[in-house]
């Protein structure tokens, strides 16, 4: 008989080998290349949607492989799913999921059809459609419940609602409510709130899947102590899950941490030493190293010892005696090194280059001068009247061309000097005409700013005038209302001298006398009247 390994893998996922597949709950199966394992047991393990799982008998003998999409047995109907393992190790996964009765594992059919598979994926393609009306119709009863995933069966003739609950839930008018909107049978699971993550899957804090989701099938309970004995801080953001939660993995090391602090003398322990005593301050239980402090309510003079070095002082306390130091005898404590982070680096790396200013000015009176002289020079000839004699030999040609091209020269000089110079006076002017702009940006800003001062300042003393104008219409309007309440009524009030207009009164002495006279009487029979002045026009 040959066997043959599964080599070909997609991302590190192994479709039919031992290795790992896209499921969740993933089991190695370290047995495949043992001949003979497959036909150990007809038992297989038949994986569903998430982390469901089933076992089956494959009482046809059919060949089957892991990754291989089978028909089994449901109740009604049939289901279709993924076989993950094979041989001897189905019967310990079967342990580990305490299924005591026999009756509970069912049978396999055969292999899957393409007729089976379709109508598996149109089930499944309902499957988020029916969990979002069914939360739907638990709030429209009022039923303290959230649904947290819908699977349906192979065939679609059943669909499976898992959902979490803090208290006893009565869904009995729900389950009636669902059959008759799907028209399938309705089967409902209470799962925790470790199921659901597991069954939705996730990364965790520590860059790894979830637990729950990769391995572990039974969840044990997590208490505070764990992290107590690991001396973890108290902290429920740290502690806390993907699923709200304790995570399960502080019960993974628990043990080995009871173990290692029993070695660890305990906290209350003082050691008394001649150079005084100390406190413990901290300890590293795993590596049984333990920090002392002179101090007990702060880190002072701290010493970091190993345990048993901890227990030989005790026990020198305990008969009366007090070691030199903390430290073994014979041994003394290393000072730290000082270290200069600043002694191979250069102070000056952050300062700027500073540019140097050319000199265009000196350069343009350069200029000007080679230019005056070669002026001069060439008037010079013409004013003599001589003329240029021919070079009467080849020594003279070569030296006349040389002068030629060394005038040449000093006239590329000369304009490459002129180039730069005028390149100068443009970066000059540019950097005039930008501080310009700066200068003008800073005024402006000023302005803007004195302005708006102003404005709050005219503003407040326009209020203050509004509110002092304000207060005395209403002193002026209180004392005229006071003035009116003592005033007599207008039926006792004296008659008013009226006279037609135009007429001018008249000034005789007559008139003054009698005047005089009605007032005085007037006075008299009116007691507190207010006296009439009859004021003439002079």
């Amino acid at each position: 008989m040959k066997f043959k390994m599964w080599n070909g893998c997609d991302r590190g996922l192994c479709c039919k080998a031992c290795g790992r597949q896209d499921k969740q709950l993933n089991t190695y199966d370290w047995l495949a290349d043992v001949p003979g394992n497959a036909e150990s047991t007809d038992l297989v393990e038949v994986q569903f949607k998430n982390t469901r799982k089933g076992y089956y008998h494959n009482v046809n003998n059919i060949d089957l492989k892991k990754g291989d999409i089978v028909a089994v047995e449901a109740s009604p109907g049939h289901d279709i799913g993924v076989v993950t393992l094979t041989g001897r190790l189905v019967k310990l996964q079967i342990k580990k999921a305490n299924l005591k009765s026999a009756d509970d594992i069912k049978r396999i059919y055969r292999i899957a059809k393409p007729v089976d598979i379709d109508k598996w994926k149109e089930a499944k393609s309902r499957e988020h459609g029916t969990m979002i009306q069914s939360r739907q119709i638990a709030k429209d009863l009022g039923l303290k419940m959230k649904i947290g995933d819908v699977e349906y069966q192979g065939d679609g003739n059943k669909a499976i609602f898992y959902y979490i609950a803090d208290e006893r839930v009565d869904f009995r008018q729900l389950i009636k409510v669902l059959a008759d909107t799907f028209h399938v049978r309705i089967e409902m699971k209470q799962i925790g709130a470790r199921q659901e993550a597991g069954r939705i899957g996730g990364t965790g804090p520590c860059g790894r899947e979830l637990c729950c989701a990769t391995w572990m099938k039974n969840f044990v309970s997590v208490s505070t102590n764990a992290a107590r004995f690991q001396d973890i801080s108290l902290n429920p953001q740290k502690l806390a899950g993907m699923c709200a939660k304790l995570k399960c993995c502080l019960n993974y090391e628990v043990d080995n941490y009871v173990e290692a602090s029993k070695k660890i003398p305990a906290k209350d322990v003082v050691l008394q030493t001649a150079d005084g005593d100390f406190h413990q301050f901290k300890t590293d239980i795993l590596a049984g190293l333990i920090t002392y402090s002179s101090d007990k309510n702060m880190a002072s003079n701290l010493e970091t010892i190993t345990a048993e070095r901890a227990k030989e002082i005790i026990e020198m306390n305990r008969r009366g005696e007090k070691p030199l130091s903390l430290l073994e005898d014979g041994k003394v404590k290393a000072k730290p090194k000082s270290v200069d982070l600043l002694a191979e680096a250069d102070l000056s790396r952050f300062d700027k280059a500073k540019r140097k200013k050319r000199n265009n000015k000196g350069r343009n009176n350069q200029g000007e001068s080679t230019n005056a002289v070669a002026n001069n020079g060439a008037s010079q000839a013409p004013q003599n009247g001589e003329q240029p004699q021919a070079p009467q030999n080849e020594q003279q040609g070569i030296s006349l061309q040389k002068g030629q091209q060394s005038e040449r020269q000093a006239n590329g000089q000369q304009g490459e000097r002129q180039a730069n110079g005028q390149q100068g006076e443009r970066q000059d002017r540019q950097g005039n005409r930008r501080d310009n702009y700066r200068r003008r940006d800073n005024r402006n800003r000023d302005n803007r700013y004195r302005d708006n001062r102003n404005r709050d300042h005219r503003n407040r003393d326009y209020q203050t005038q509004g509110e002092n104008r304000q207060q005395t219409e209403n002193r002026q309007q209180t004392e005229n209302r006071q003035q009116g309440e003592n005033r007599p009524p207008r039926n006792n009030r004296p008659p008013r001298n009226r006279r037609p207009q135009g007429e001018r009164p008249q000034n005789n002495g007559n008139n003054q006398q009698s005047g005089n006279n009605q007032q005085a009487g007037n006075n008299q029979q009116g007691g507190n009247r207010p006296q009439q002045e009859n004021k003439s026009a002079e």
